[in-house]
Formats: structure tokens, sequence, C-alpha cells
């Protein structure tokens, strides 16, 4: 559509306003909405101008998707942990065909709205929401850089509602056939990983012998690994203990393959579960145990906190559950002692 009286035009769904006045161009982009309410923003525009506000004289800064995604991906590299650059990646590959060859000015809610439904289809309800998340991140992060001044598009789409799913921890049984299918220093990794409540990928298998002090019974996490970027210690038991105790020492690294290097990731696990039967564990079940057990067993929830490592207390409220177990030992200890169960009196109904 060409220019009209008003100086507004389209561009495939977006709607610009230009005009002259007082000898002085102004041009400013208005977006994917109707033309009446275009019709009042641009003699809106006209009337703030005149008064004195020619603000919308000057160019506001934009970049492209593209360019703004090349250097997020530069900054996360450069300051992120290999994880979560592997995280950040995916999603802007999966953001890339509904925004890529736009730019961050030209990216509405309703675009975004389009690419969360198209992903919900595709069977990634949960998933879209962190695409979603991070690129409110990405354009946040082109503001703060100077680099983008418009709106962030996305702080106005409201995230799927993710349903609440039971947290998975091992029962003492399940935990006894998992050990006995593995081999060290698998074996050993499980053990720490359920009883110091340790990230394994990030956090054990970062563990030198210096971080290990059996004088004091202490396992230090370092600050560079740790989440949460603060260093903890964590106490350990005589399981812990003795597992430790047993592996050899091949270098500086405690998980340490034959030629002294470290292990990038917990070797055999998936094995191990599959031998066990316990399909539905992963490595991070380990952790959830850790903090279930502790939180079972009466440890108030800011001592769990600071064992595990969480930034937040609210993280913890997740583990607001008690194992089947613990369940029926509550509810079997009801029952007044001394008092055979055919002695109970039957229930009376009213």
């Amino acid at each position: 559509m060409g220019r009209t009286g008003n100086g507004l035009y389209r561009r495939g769904r977006t709607i610009y306003w230009e005009s002259w006045i007082e000898g002085i161009r102004y041009r400013r982009r208005i977006g994917d909405v109707p033309w009446k309410i275009a019709l009042d923003i641009s003699r809106k525009m006209r009337i703030e101008i005149i008064e004195g506000n020619f603000n919308y004289g000057r160019k506001t800064k934009d970049l492209s998707f593209d360019d703004a995604r090349e250097k997020f991906e530069s900054w996360a590299i450069a300051n992120k942990r290999p994880a979560s650059v592997r995280t950040y990646l995916e999603c802007l590959r999966r953001l890339a065909p509904s925004f890529s060859g736009k730019m961050l000015s030209e990216i509405s809610p309703f675009l975004i709205e389009a690419h969360r439904h198209k992903r919900i289809k595709e069977g990634a309800k949960v998933r879209v929401n962190r695409e979603i998340s991070l690129l409110k991140n990405l354009c946040n992060r082109m503001k703060q850089w100077g680099l983008y001044e418009g709106d962030n598009p996305a702080a106005a789409v409201k995230l799927t509602k993710e349903p609440k799913q039971r947290l998975r921890f091992l029962e003492p049984e399940e935990e006894t056939l998992l050990l006995s299918k593995c081999e060290e220093p698998l074996r050993t990794m499980i053990v720490i990983g359920i009883y110091c409540g340790v990230r394994l990928k990030s956090e054990g298998l970062t563990l030198r012998w210096a971080d290990i002090d059996f004088t004091r019974s202490l396992l230090s996490v370092q600050s560079a690994w740790a989440k949460n970027g603060k260093m903890r210690g964590v106490p350990m038991n005589s399981l812990v203990r003795e597992a430790l105790g047993r592996l050899p020492r091949k270098g500086e690294w405690v998980f340490a393959k034959s030629d002294g290097t470290p292990y990038t990731s917990v070797s055999g696990f998936n094995k191990a579960r599959k031998a066990a039967g316990l399909l539905d564990v992963t490595v991070h079940t380990l952790r959830h145990t850790f903090a279930t057990r502790l939180i079972e067993n009466g440890v108030d929830l800011r001592t769990v906190q600071e064992l595990g490592g969480w930034s937040d207390l609210k993280m913890l409220e997740r583990y607001g559950h008690v194992s089947p177990s613990r369940k029926a030992a509550a509810v079997e200890g009801l029952i007044p002692p001394n008092i055979p169960a055919s002695k109970v009196p039957n229930l009376v109904s009213y």
C-alpha cells in the first residue's frame, strides 16, 4: 500500500508513518496494528512534534534477529558453562525458523504466540517455554548493550503452564539394585551423587583430590563449577569415605581415565539403569534422592539448601513429598500400641 495523506504506509504486515513537519522529516514504525489505530497514533505523534517533542525524529537503534543471535552466542560461549551453552544454542536453533530475517523491532507478541503454538503442535509444550525465555533474555541483553531500543516483545507473552510432576527419587532397594549393576568408577560417582547431592556432570566429574579432605571428612565443590557460583563444603559419611578411599589415584582428578584425563560424562549410567530395570531414573535422580532423604529425616530447609547449593529456598518446595514407604509407616503408626489388628474397633458410619 502506498503512502496516504496521513503519511501511513505498509511493508508486509507492518505499518509505518512518515511526514514532513516544518521542513523536518519524521519517520516511525508503528507495527502490526489495525489501520484505524495507526491513524490515531499518527495524529498523536504529529501533535506532540508540533508541541515540541522531537524524539520521534531520532532514529531508534535496531538490529536483526540473526545479528543478535550471533552476538548472544559469542557472549554465551565466553561466559556460560558448556551445558548452558548447549541449551542456549538449541533454543536459538529452534527460534530461527520463526524469526530469522526479521529485525527485532518486527518481532511482535503475535509472532511469538504463533511460534509457541507451532512448537506445542510439535510436542514441545515445555521446551517452548525455554525458547521464549531465551528470546526475552536476548532482547534484554541487546538493550543493555545499547544495540536495540525497542520494546521486548517476549515480555508480553505468557509462558505455557507446565504440569507439576512427581520428582523421581530412589528407594533404598532401588539404590542397592542400581549399584549392583555398576562397576568403578561409576559406582562411586553414584554414591557421591546420592550422599553428597552434587550435580554429577558439572560438580562431580570436576572434583580433584585436593577437594577431598579425609581428615575432616569434607568434600568441597569449587565455585568455578557450582551452579550458583559459590563454593560449598559437604560432609562425607562413611559410605562416601569408603568409596573414595578405594578409588585408585591416576592424577589430580578424582574420576580419571587410565591416561589421567577426567571423565566428561557419567559413562555407563544408562546401561546400568536399564540393567536394573529403572528406566525412568536419570543422573539427576541421585540429587533428588539426596534432598528427599534429608527432608524426610527432618533436616531443615536452610541446611538442605546449603548442602545442595540451591540458590533459592523456593527451589526446595518441589521436594515437599515423602516416599510411599514413609507414608505407609506414618499411617500404620496411627494404630494404638499393643492392640492387635483383629481387636481394632470397626468403623462406624454416620
